[in-house]
């Protein structure tokens, strides 16, 4: 069951009294319990198409359903949606992971005992138990990643949007996300991720979608994106000749040298 649809989405600013088109045309959808990497440069179109997802923005044209509902008609379909979009700023650093989640769960419409029921969970499942009354800004950055995981999952959450979830971690703090990734797309919920780590799209993502300039270039299964790119050949002119021991590695890894031209390929 598709749980996201996004089609055809647009967005224009006006900047210096010229017209940019940031989003052009961008399609694409996310299953229940799948991962959909969200790849492409800096300012290819990424985090607005994100943000009109997740409603923080409203497109010029085109529609997003979250299972089945425009969160632009309907504002209750945005609580479909869980969102680390900034790191861990979607949380209070003054306050406590056990107060953090608990306000978030009422804010989000659960009873304060269904908001005290899932924040116990919540905190078991991401290993904050004996941090809950520590306060946010004493955590690790790690612990302050897992926890904004947490809030964004507080309230059952049939699509949950990760902007770079990883970025700035260190090695134990990053294969920590990557497991509960794996986890709450196990549970049924369609993960949309933006990153720039090929690894990890590589690693995670059952598919992918690439962005470049506003539009989307390429959307299909992640294996199939990699063989298509391993059927590529390129072509490498040096102006000057090749030591030995570079053309003999070269070859080694099957490149072919043409001497004369000094062409690879």
């Amino acid at each position: 069951m598709k749980v996201l649809t996004v089609q055809r989405l647009q967005k224009i600013y006006q900047r210096n009294h010229k017209t940019f088109e940031a989003v052009r045309s961008v399609s694409l959808s996310v299953s229940g319990g799948e991962i959909v990497a969200f790849l492409g440069p800096n300012g290819a179109g990424k985090t607005t198409t994100v943000k009109m997802i997740a409603g923080l923005i409203s497109p010029d044209a085109g529609s997003v359903q979250l299972v089945g509902s425009n969160p632009f008609k309907n504002q209750k379909a945005l609580r479909h949606i869980g969102a680390v979009l900034e790191g861990n700023r979607n949380l209070y650093w003054k306050l406590t992971p056990i107060e953090n989640l608990e306000y978030f769960g009422i804010l989000r419409g659960l009873s304060r005992t269904e908001a005290l029921r899932r924040t116990n969970e919540l905190l078991a499942d991401f290993d904050l138990l004996d941090k809950r009354h520590t306060i946010v800004q004493n955590l690790s950055r790690g612990m302050q990643q897992k926890l904004a995981f947490a809030v964004a999952l507080i309230h059952h959450p049939s699509v949950l949007l990760l902007d770079e979830p990883t970025l700035a971690l260190d090695i134990e703090a990053t294969q920590n996300i990557k497991k509960i990734i794996r986890q709450v797309a196990q549970k049924g919920c369609g993960i949309l991720l933006t990153t720039h780590q090929l690894d990890i799209a590589e690693e995670l993502a059952d598919k992918v979608a690439i962005i470049d300039k506003g539009s989307v270039v390429a959307f299909s299964k992640t294996d199939e994106l990699l063989h298509a790119s391993s059927l590529r050949s390129y072509s490498i002119e040096f102006t000057g000749s090749l030591m030995e021991q570079t053309r003999s590695s070269l070859e080694s890894i099957g490149t072919i040298v043409e001497t004369e031209s000094h062409l690879l390929q």
